[in-house]
C-alpha cells in the first residue's frame, strides 16, 4: 500500500488567514444588507435581508421630513464564557433613510420580520376619480 501524499502547497490558505486575521486591519462595524423594492398597483414593498435579527433589533419610523428611516442593531451577547480566539459576528448596525414616493399612504405603513427578512409594506394612496357629471350651462 502506498503512503498517502501530503499536500505541500499550504501557503495559499496561510496568506489568506494571515491577511484577514491581522489585528492591524480594522473590521467594519456596520453592514449594508441587500434591499429589494417591489411595486404593485396597490403598494410598494421593501424586503431587507436581516438574518438572525428579531423585531426588537429594529427601529422603523418616519423622520420630521416624512422620510422612512430603518435602523437595525444587534449587540454582542455577553453570555460567552472564556476567551474568543476569533470572533466575527459580535455586532451589527445599519441605518438607511429612504425618500418615499408622493403617493405613499404614510399612515398605513407596516413592517414584519420573518425568516430573516424584514418586510416593510408601503400602501399607496387610493386615487379618487372625480365623478363625471354633466352640467348644462345656460347661455344668457
Amino acid at each position: 500500500m502506498l503512503p498517502a501524499r501530503r499536500n505541500t502547497q499550504t501557503w495559499m490558505p496561510d496568506i489568506f488567514n494571515d491577511f484577514f486575521d491581522n489585528t492591524w486591519m480594522e473590521r467594519p462595524k456596520a453592514t449594508c444588507p441587500a434591499i429589494n423594492v417591489l411595486e404593485t398597483p396597490e403598494a410598494y414593498k421593501l424586503e431587507l435581508a436581516a438574518p438572525g435579527m428579531t423585531k426588537a433589533d429594529f427601529d422603523i419610523h418616519l423622520d420630521e421630513d416624512g422620510d422612512l428611516v430603518i435602523k437595525m442593531e444587534k449587540k454582542e451577547s455577553s453570555e460567552a464564557k472564556g476567551h474568543f480566539l476569533r470572533r466575527e459576528f459580535s455586532y451589527t448596525k445599519f441605518q438607511q433613510t429612504m425618500l418615499l414616493p408622493d403617493d405613499t399612504n404614510r399612515e398605513a405603513i407596516s413592517a414584519k420580520v420573518e425568516n430573516g427578512i424584514l418586510t416593510v409594506e408601503l400602501p399607496k394612496v387610493k386615487k379618487v376619480e372625480p365623478e363625471k357629471t354633466r352640467k348644462q350651462i345656460t347661455v344668457e
